[in-house]
Order: structure tokens, then sequence, then C-alpha cells
């Protein structure tokens, strides 16, 4: 008999244990998808596990999100003041601070300052931030949802392609990441207008308990750089197939689609996006070098997925190189968002190495969560290589 090697020995017990315990046939199909696509450069990042986060409890809901407002920044105030308003963000969860905007980035001084006001007064019982701007959105070297998650930590950055710190959270069953591993993970309530952003704001409300009957795209391109996500696709395939429709497409442009939930790509700008129906909660994304530069990329802006219909997107800010391990994992997003999660749990629960990444859109999403599943909360107390062009 061949010998096993020992990077797979606790997940081959993993696998026999839940088989012993009758655990679902999705479960274990999940465990073993991991042995064909486990890499020796991600064998340090942390994998979900019995033993890991605390799955009782609630969910991140209105109650444990903090708003943070730039009072420097009209569009901010504004941004702020209505997402309080239709997610029933408790006054407390409202926190204030103020900075010069209109400009992509922050420096670490500027930074340690802002964060020292948020730590201030930020109640306990927070668990994730939802940041009301698109600018900045990197600091220093790293993005600015991953600095207000973990603080600022140049850990998170690269010169060159090399790897980052990773996430404590990648693919974890925590509902209480700052409890459990001292973080806050953010997303920004992002867009060029007000109405782009209370449009993305009415979508991720009206998405909640829908349970949409949509299609998942995963788009094979002929970017063969861009297109390293591709691998994921056909274990999406094998464990998905029986509760969501799916489609595996090998083309550059998917257009004219009425019924769009998922979409995950690969190039540097993508076509005829705004052609497609995107439904309320949807989540699309394009692995490219500079998405996440919201408003100066020389590629594709992240924020055309959102103006065309999305919910929710992600892009890194500086140079990541063609590591997988720097962008949402197709697989594990659309797993944790058919299961129930949040938007920003299960996109946030997919990067397994987020400090180059930014994530945009409406935080509290959740289309596939039952309405009066336990996870939902009560009543808030009140309202490899590089891959340039």
């Amino acid at each position: 008999m061949a010998t096993i090697n020992p990077i797979f020995r606790p997940l081959l017990l993993r696998i026999r244990h839940a088989a012993s315990l009758h655990v679902p046939r999705r479960r274990l199909l999940r465990a073993a998808w991991l042995l064909v696509l486990i890499q020796p450069c991600a064998c340090n990042a942390p994998v979900a596990n019995d033993e890991t986060g605390t799955v009782a409890g609630g969910s991140i809901e209105s109650a444990t999100l903090a708003v943070i407002v730039n009072d420097a920044d009209p569009l901010s105030r504004r941004i702020g003041a209505y997402y309080a308003q239709q997610r029933h963000i408790p006054e407390k969860n409202l926190i204030h601070v103020s900075f010069a905007a209109g400009r992509p980035d922050m420096t670490r001084g500027e930074f340690e300052q802002v964060m020292a006001t948020v730590n201030a007064r930020v109640p306990p019982s927070v668990q994730a931030y939802a940041l009301t701007w698109s600018e900045p959105y990197r600091v220093g070297c790293m993005s600015i949802t991953t600095a207000f998650a973990a603080g600022y930590d140049e850990a998170f950055c690269a010169r060159g392609c090399k790897a980052t710190r990773p996430s404590p959270y990648f693919n974890t069953d925590s509902r209480r990441p700052h409890e459990d591993y001292g973080w806050r993970p953010a997303m920004l309530l992002a867009g060029r207008r007000f109405d782009d952003v209370k449009a993305l704001l009415d979508r991720g409300v009206a998405a909640d308990g829908t349970r949409p009957r949509g299609t998942g795209y995963l788009v094979s391109t002929s970017d063969a750089a861009r297109n390293v996500r591709s691998r994921f696709y056909p274990g999406i395939m094998l464990m998905q197939s029986d509760r969501f429709e799916f489609e595996l497409i090998k083309t550059n442009t998917v257009s004219y689609r009425y019924n769009v939930m998922f979409y995950f790509t690969g190039l540097t700008r993508v076509s005829g996006i705004d052609t497609n129906r995107f439904l309320p909660g949807a989540i699309a994304d394009h692995l490219t070098s500079s998405g996440g530069q919201l408003t100066d990329s020389k590629q594709m802006s992240s924020l055309d997925w959102l103006e065309a219909g999305a919910t929710g997107s992600y892009g890194t800010v500086v140079e990541p190189c063609a590591f997988t391990q720097k962008f949402p994992r197709p697989d594990i997003v659309i797993d944790r968002y058919l299961d129930g999660e949040t938007l920003l749990e299960a996109y946030w629960k997919s990067v397994a190495w987020p400090g180059q990444g930014v994530f945009i859109g409406e935080p509290l999403a959740a289309p596939f969560r039952e309405i009066s599943s336990p996870l939902q909360g009560g009543e808030p107390d009140s309202p490899g290589a590089q891959i340039r062009d």
C-alpha cells in the first residue's frame, strides 16, 4: 500500500470520522476535494475543522456590525446615514472619524490615528466593519479592508511574487471573528455616486432570505495567467450541483443572461457585464492585478461589477502575482453563501491571504439564509507569475 503523505493524514482521518457519524454527503465531498486541491505553498493556511471557531451563536448581523463614517466626506456621511436606516444599525455602532477624502491611499500614520479613534469607540460586541467610502482603498502597501480587520502590518504586503500573512478566519466556521481571532473583517460600501451605492444597499437588503433560483457562471478564459482559479470549478460542479445550477463555460464573455447569481472569471477587463441581469445578492469578480484600485485602475475596476448589478465583488490594490490564495476561492465562497452565511462572512472566509485585496459590497446580504434561522439576530436596540499588463 502506498505511504500516505503526512500532509494528507489529518484530512483522511477527518473524512473517516465524518463518515462514521453519517455526515451529509456534501461535507464528505468537500473534505475529499481538499485532498485534490491542497498545495504545499498553502499548507500553513488554516482550514475548517471541528475545533476551529464558534459555530454556536448568531452570525454577523446589524447588532454586531459597526459602520465607520468619514465626516470629512459628504458622500460617506450620506451613505452611512442611509445604510444605518436600512439595516437598523444601533446608534452606538455608528463610529464617526475624520480624514482627508478623495485620494486612493492613506499613510500608515493617518490610518493609526483613525484606528485609535475607532478602537476607543467600538462596542466590544462588534465583530465586523462597514466602511462608507470608495477612497481610500489602500493603506500604504495593503488594502484598507484588511487594515481595518487586523491592523496595519507589513506582513500583509509583498514586494514581488511572495506569500503574505495568512488569515486565521480563512474557511473556518467562526461566527465571532473578533472574539475568536481578534479580527473584525471589513467591507467597503463603495460606489462612484450615491445613487449607485443606494442601489447596491437596496439589493443587499432585498436579497435576504429569498433563496433565488439563478445560475452560477464559472468562466474559464483564454488568459492563462488570470485563469488560475478554473481548477476549482470541477469541485463546484461536483459538490454544489444538487442545490444550485452552475454552468462551466470556456469563453471570455458572458452576456445577455437574465439570472446571474455567481460570476467568476479571470481577465484584465470583462466585456458585456452590463448586458446581464444580476439577481439581488449576486457575487461577481475577476482575477487580475489591479481590480481593487477602485477609482484609478488601468484595468477594469471592481466597481464595474457593482454598477452592473452585483451585490459583492473583490479586487487587489497592489500587484498580487497569480497566487490563488490572494483571491476568493469560488468553491468556498459559494458553499458558505449557499449555507446561509452573509456576504461578508462567505467572501472573507474564501481568501487565504487577504492583505492585498479589498472587499466591496453590502456585507449583511444573506439570500440563502432562512428568515427564521437562529443565525438571525434579534431586533437592534436602536435604529505565481506577475500578471501586469
